[in-house]
C-alpha cells in the first residue's frame, strides 16, 4: 500500500514548483491560487477586469479553508489605485450577482472590522464551466488516444461528396 503523502510534503512540493516558475525570492514573498476559469471565462461571468483583480487581492488573503478572506476596502483601494467607493461599487454588484456574500464584523466595542467575504457563490457559479473545460480536456485525451492507437489510417476521399 502506498502512503498518502502529508500536506507539508505537498505544500513543499508546490513551494518548490512556484520557486521554479518565479524564483525562490518571488515565491518566498508569497503567492496566491486562483482558477483559471475565472479569467478564461471573465466576459461569460460578466466580470469587470477591476473585479478580478478585487477578486485576486480577496484570494490572496485566503488562506485556509473554512476561513473566509477580509480586507478593507480602503485597504483594497489602496493596492489597485481606486476610490474606496469604486471598491464598494464593483463588491456590491458581485453581490448582486451571488458571487461574493459580505460577512459584517465587529469590534468588541461596537467598531467595525474589515467585512469578511465568503466566496462560496462564486465558487458555485463557476462550477459548470470548470467541468465543461474538465470535459473538453478528456474528449480530447479520447481522440489524442484514439488517433495513436488506430489501425489504419483514416480514409481521405478526394472530390467525393
Amino acid at each position: 500500500m502506498a502512503a498518502i503523502p502529508n500536506k507539508a510534503a505537498a505544500d513543499a512540493t508546490t513551494d518548490r514548483r512556484v520557486a521554479a516558475k518565479w524564483s525562490k525570492t518571488v515565491a518566498e514573498s508569497g503567492w496566491t491560487s486562483f482558477p483559471n476559469v475565472i479569467f478564461e471565462r471573465q466576459q461569460a461571468l460578466r466580470l469587470s477586469p477591476l473585479d478580478i483583480n478585487i477578486l485576486l487581492h480577496l484570494a490572496g488573503n485566503w488562506w485556509n479553508a473554512g476561513s473566509n478572506p477580509y480586507r478593507s476596502k480602503k485597504t483594497l483601494a489602496l493596492a489597485i489605485g481606486v476610490h474606496p467607493r469604486t471598491i464598494q461599487k464593483r463588491i456590491e454588484e458581485m453581490e448582486r450577482w451571488g458571487y461574493v456574500k459580505r460577512i459584517y464584523r465587529k469590534a468588541g466595542v461596537g467598531d467595525n472590522l474589515p467585512n469578511e467575504y465568503d466566496l462560496s457563490g462564486l465558487i458555485e457559479k463557476i462550477t459548470p464551466f470548470a467541468k465543461e473545460k474538465l470535459n473538453e480536456r478528456a474528449k480530447a485525451q479520447a481522440e489524442k488516444t484514439a488517433a495513436i492507437t488506430r489501425k489504419r489510417p483514416l480514409t481521405v476521399v478526394v472530390g467525393g461528396k
